[in-house]
């Protein structure tokens, strides 16, 4: 119900949103994304008012903690310094505490947080997820992926994609996602300034410094990753060029993101064929031009294929949460009380590296008259 904090909302939810942060945050979790959990979803028995009646739910989700750079906001916006640096030495006892030990403690917290934004967003963008509504208060200080709202899965590869019905100008697009992070970051260095240094212009420094740190982070956390999704485990120069161009690509072809990455895994153990990446680009030329190069680049790996193979596939999906089969999923579950959909997506979902006989529609991208193309929060 409503309490202070329900920003003039009933302060209630509808079993869909509900449904779909269950979904997703344990999907996730299984991923290896950090992440809040799912710990319980549970009907209220009363209806929730939206655009017409829905049935009522509680999701009871289960975090690291629930410390946010919107909690730090709170008091630094009343001046109540005490309040921030009290928040502050709780989040180093609770998250870093090494940070405790260093000489300037509070400086070494926002160090621990910008490193692990960077590597949380590079984490999204390396399973095509989209987080949609990516403000302050959704802005976990221990670095978990919190609120899935209008969280979404891009199926086709589009830097630009955009989920959220209410993000207009495209904001927290795919694309956009790291550049919102470091705005969030320095919203609370801004909140840190009074207490990470003796003076004004040491505290600002620090901030820029710690704030500094966030895109070399972020680009090796994304860079290593898409390395080991094309089968490479060693730096080689071209590296990037070789990726970069695989992207233009597959945004050129509306090739489906997960699905090439996850059948690049047989080719690169093939050594004939494409294993069918070819057939997810509109002009599949375009695909062989660039494997041709790929495959000159991979023959200097060590290890045989298979090695290769099986460790490509431990980085590369073959499962995630598609918008089209959630969405069958949470409808069947609010509109005929048929949780059976997503109980079976769930166990689907909860190995999604591995390949599973008998469920190959979960992995598969959806038809035309399928397409989600805006999500809503909800809550």
């Amino acid at each position: 119900g409503q309490t202070p904090f329900s920003r003039m909302g009933d302060g209630r939810a509808a079993l869909g949103p509900v449904l779909r942060e269950y979904i997703v945050s344990e999907a996730m979790a299984a991923l290896g994304v950090p992440t809040t959990r799912a710990l319980a979803a549970v009907t209220t028995g009363e209806p929730v008012m939206r655009e017409r009646a829905l049935p009522g739910a509680v999701l009871t989700r289960v975090a690291a903690s629930h410390i946010r750079v919107g909690t730090f906001q709170h008091f630094a916006a009343r001046r109540d310094m005490e309040a921030v640096r009290l928040l502050a030495d709780y989040a180093i006892r609770r998250h870093y505490p090494e940070a405790a030990a260093a000489a300037h403690p509070y400086r070494a917290l926002l160090d621990a947080v910008v490193a692990g934004q960077a590597g949380l967003v590079a984490r999204w963008l390396l399973i095509g997820f989209i987080h949609g509504v990516m403000n302050t208060d959704n802005t976990s200080i221990a670095g978990e992926t919190i609120d899935y709202g209008p969280c979404a899965f891009m199926d086709a590869y589009d830097p630009a994609t955009v989920f959220s019905s209410i993000d207009y100008f495209g904001r927290y697009a795919y694309v956009n996602q790291p550049r919102i992070a470091q705005w969030n970051l320095a919203r609370l260095a801004e909140c840190l300034l009074p207490i990470l240094g003796d003076n004004e212009e040491s505290a600002l420094e620090a901030a820029k410094e710690s704030l500094a740190s966030f895109g070399p982070s972020f680009q090796d956390a994304y860079v290593s990753g898409l390395r080991r999704k094309i089968g490479l485990s060693a730096e080689r120069e071209g590296d990037v060029g070789l990726i970069e161009d695989l992207l233009e690509r597959m945004a050129q072809n509306g090739a489906d993101f997960t699905l090439t990455f996850r059948r690049l895994c047989d080719a690169a153990a093939c050594a004939e064929g494409d294993a069918g990446v070819g057939a997810l680009f509109s002009e599949p030329l375009s695909y062989e031009e660039w494997a041709g190069r790929w495959r000159q680049r991979l023959s200097d790996e060590p290890g045989p294929p298979e090695t290769r193979r099986a460790a490509m596939q431990a980085v590369n999906p073959a499962v995630i949460p598609r918008n089209h089969r959630v969405e069958a999923a949470l409808q069947a579950a609010v509109e005929r009380e048929d949780f059976g959909p997503f109980e079976e997506m769930l166990a689907v979902l909860s190995r999604p590296y591995e390949d599973r006989p008998g469920f190959e529609r979960y992995a598969a991208p959806p038809r035309p008259e399928e397409r989600v193309t805006q999500t809503f929060c909800g809550t």
